[in-house]
């Protein structure tokens, strides 16, 4: 039932252009470790930027587990499920880098994503998922739900942050700068944001 593509176009391209949420996978190399699976969604925080290759906005949070795993070994998984429309489920199996605020890329790789201001929610980083499996399964058992809007706490919660003061919230948390397993996580102190 399942389908392999070569690469991110066309319907499947849309499908993934048109959820309002997505999920992330990752997980350190110690088969002990903490697996992690968070959720992803604001509208515009994720761009398509060609057959192979994503991006998302990684934006401020309690911890950091994505970026420590990905940092450590790479690995990732995002996947997309229809709760309208036809039943469809989408992995893209891949790796993953996270882009820091003092990386010469960042500029060019913030134009993907005008539909949002990064500077209300916190951004931190914008991780980078380069395809390596891309594959589709039926959705049969996903339940039908209806979108309303984004929920506009992370907004009014991290807008009123400065550089200095969202630096001094990551420094406060206990796993922002490490993950929960002890992994480098989001380097601190925070670069300031570049200008725009």
């Amino acid at each position: 039932m399942g389908k392999t593509y070569e690469g991110i176009s066309g319907r499947l391209r849309s499908f993934i252009e048109a959820q309002r949420i997505f999920f992330t996978a990752t997980a350190p190399l110690d088969g002990g470790g903490t697996v992690n699976l968070s959720p992803k969604g604001l509208t515009g925080s994720l761009a398509v930027l060609d057959d192979l290759t994503l991006a998302y906005l990684d934006f401020a949070g309690s911890n950091a587990e994505t970026i420590a795993h990905l940092r450590e070994n790479g690995r990732i998984t995002l996947m997309w499920c229809a709760f309208e429309g036809p039943p469809t489920i989408v992995r893209v199996h891949g790796t993953g880098e996270p882009v820091f605020r003092d990386d010469p890329r960042w500029a060019d790789l913030l134009k993907h994503f005008s539909g949002i201001d990064p500077a209300d929610h916190g951004l931190r980083a914008i991780i980078v998922v380069t395809a390596e499996l891309i594959r589709d399964s039926c959705g049969f058992a996903v339940p039908f739900m209806t979108y309303e809007t984004d929920r506009p706490l992370h907004a009014s919660r991290f807008s009123r942050e400065t550089d200095e003061t969202l630096d001094a919230y990551f420094q406060g948390k206990d796993h922002i700068a490490t993950s929960l397993d002890g992994l480098p996580a989001l380097p601190l102190p925070l670069p300031p944001t570049p200008p725009g």
